[in-house]
Parts: structure tokens; C-alpha cells; sequence
């Protein structure tokens, strides 16, 4: 939750920027036609958490589907979404996996770079990027985000009354700082949405099977009663019968 005010805003001071600076130029700029696709599908590494990463996957796959007339390689971060592609007819570049036990800037910082390097040197011509974006402990929603290329449309129309910013070096250089930066902190918040939500839905699924196995417990055990019960009724009806007989 503490990111997302953080990212919005870098995102306000880029349309800002864009907006008084005429001739930006910047290789994650370029605008290409989009033949060569990366995918970055953002799962866990482990399971028991439910639909989390079942969804994603499904949704990776209808966007397979979907974009059959480009080439589409995956770029999995996770291991579950890693291993689940690995089996399947899928082109895999690169992948990041173990690392949510732990996560810290670093590991975005390592993703951003991958994807940056692989733009600039147009080997691909778009990155999107799946995951699950946290709406509370029980609730997540399946977001696709598109990274690369940024145009002045994905950064949004700068403030009618825009902030006279006191540029110490030239805009240009400024820019060409803060577009890696722009894409190191989508990807970070990305991370940490779905790690919350891998969390959230990790809880949700626990207490959903601990809920089954008390009423399965519940269940077998007035099972076993009857049945306990039917053996003492019988005995006794053995015992009375023998009696009667004799």
C-alpha cells in the first residue's frame, strides 16, 4: 500500500516532464510494431494459496492465444508459473525464481535490467507484465500492465497547471534517469501486490481448509457414534436373545 503513492506520483513527474520538454528521445521511447512480445507472469513459489496461481496462468494462456500472429516469449517470475510453462510448447527468455521469502528492491532492480537491456537491444518490441494486485486479504484482481514501450499516453496528461520544476541538469538527462527508475518501481510494485496477495489468499485457502477438516472430523466422528452405537444395540439384543433362549 505504501508503494503505490510512490509510483503514482514518479508516473505524475515523467508526464510532467514529457509535457515541457518537446524532442524527448529514449530507447524505452521507441514505439516499434509489436512482432516480438515478453510476457512477465508474476506467481509464487510455492502452492496451497488457493486460485492464486491457477488465475494468472489462465490468464497468460488466453493472452497466448490471443497474439498467435507475433512471436510471444515468457519471462516467469516464480517458480510455480516457471515450472508450469517449462512443460508446455512455451518460449521461456529468462526466468527469477526463490526470492519471495525475502523480497527487497534488489530483485526488481535485477528484473527491470533483464527487461531494459532485452528492449534497448530490440529484441523485443513490448513488455507486458501479470499479476495480482492486492484488494484485501480475501480478494485479488488479475491485472496485465503494459511496461514498454512508455508512450506520453501510458505516463498520462501532465497538470493543467504543471509544477515549474529548477532542472540542475538538462531535462533530457534528467528523463533519461528517471525512465529506468519509472520501470524499476512498476515491476517492484508489482512484486510486493502480489506478494501481499499470495499472503492474503494463502490465509483465505487455510482457513477454508481448516473449516473442511473440522466439518469432515465432525462428520466421521457422529459416523463413528452410530456405528459404535449400533454394535452395543446389537450386542445387547444378542445378550437378551440368549437369555430368552435359555
Amino acid at each position: 500500500m505504501s508503494a503505490r503513492p510512490y509510483a503514482d506520483q514518479l508516473r505524475n513527474v515523467l508526464a510532467n516532464l514529457a509535457g515541457r520538454v518537446e524532442n524527448i528521445t529514449h530507447p524505452l521511447l521507441e514505439i516499434r510494431p509489436e512482432e516480438r512480445t515478453l510476457v512477465v507472469v508474476v506467481t509464487a513459489d510455492r502452492g496451497l494459496c488457493g486460485a492464486f496461481n491457477t488465475n494468472l496462468i489462465r490468464t497468460t494462456q488466453h493472452f497466448l492465444r490471443d497474439h498467435t500472429s507475433s512471436v510471444t516469449t515468457l519471462f516467469p517470475v516464480g517458480r510455480k508459473g516457471r515450472d508450469f510453462f517449462r512443460r508446455r510448447e512455451v518460449s521461456i527468455t529468462c526466468d527469477y525464481v526463490n526470492f519471495f521469502t525475502k523480497l527487497d528492491y534488489g530483485h526488481a532492480r535485477e528484473i527491470s535490467k533483464t527487461i531494459v537491456d532485452l528492449y534497448t537491444e530490440a529484441k523485443i518490441d513490448a513488455v507486458y507484465i501479470v499479476y495480482n494486485e492486492f484488494k484485501s486479504a480475501i480478494q485479488q484482481r488479475i491485472t496485465m500492465e503494459k511496461l514498454l514501450p512508455l508512450g506520453r499516453a501510458d505516463l498520462g496528461q501532465a497538470p493543467s497547471t504543471p509544477v515549474e520544476y529548477i532542472f540542475e541538469q538538462p531535462p533530457q538527462k534528467v528523463f533519461d534517469r528517471l525512465l529506468p527508475r519509472y520501470v524499476e518501481i512498476q515491476v517492484y510494485r508489482a512484486l510486493l501486490e502480489s506478494a501481499a496477495s499470495e499472503h492474503g489468499a494463502r490465509m483465505a485457502a487455510m482457513d477454508t481448509a481448516s473449516r473442511n477438516a473440522g466439518d469432515m472430523i465432525e462428520s466421521l466422528t457422529l459416523n463413528m457414534n452410530r456405528v459404535r452405537q449400533a454394535a452395543i444395540t446389537r450386542e445387547i439384543i444378542e445378550v437378551v436373545s440368549g437369555a430368552g433362549a435359555l
